[in-house]
């Protein structure tokens, strides 16, 4: 199965949405290589970016339902690398 590298960029404008938020990142955790979250005090938010290699529709699943939360925006960026381009061992 071919996979691709994305990184979801989430921002938390409802401190409500965290634990619904966490569920579903949890449910994908096995293709999230990374992920680091920033709270942002004084706007009142939480930015939160996720890297990913996992089958397009499978980021697209995730990304769909992050952004169906209620109070949470997500944008999905993809990488042209995918399962096909990884370097070999030398």
């Amino acid at each position: 199965m071919e996979t691709r590298i994305a990184l979801i960029g989430i921002i938390v404008e409802k401190e409500e949405a965290a634990g619904q938020l966490n569920n579903l990142l949890h449910e994908y955790r096995e293709c999230i290589v990374g992920r680091m979250g920033i709270p942002y005090r004084k706007k009142g938010v939480n930015i939160i970016s996720v890297a990913v290699d996992a089958a397009q529709d499978k980021i697209n699943a995730l990304s769909g339902k992050i952004g169906r939360l209620d109070g949470v925006s997500a944008k999905t960026v993809y990488s042209n690398v995918t399962g096909a381009h990884l370097p070999q061992a030398e």
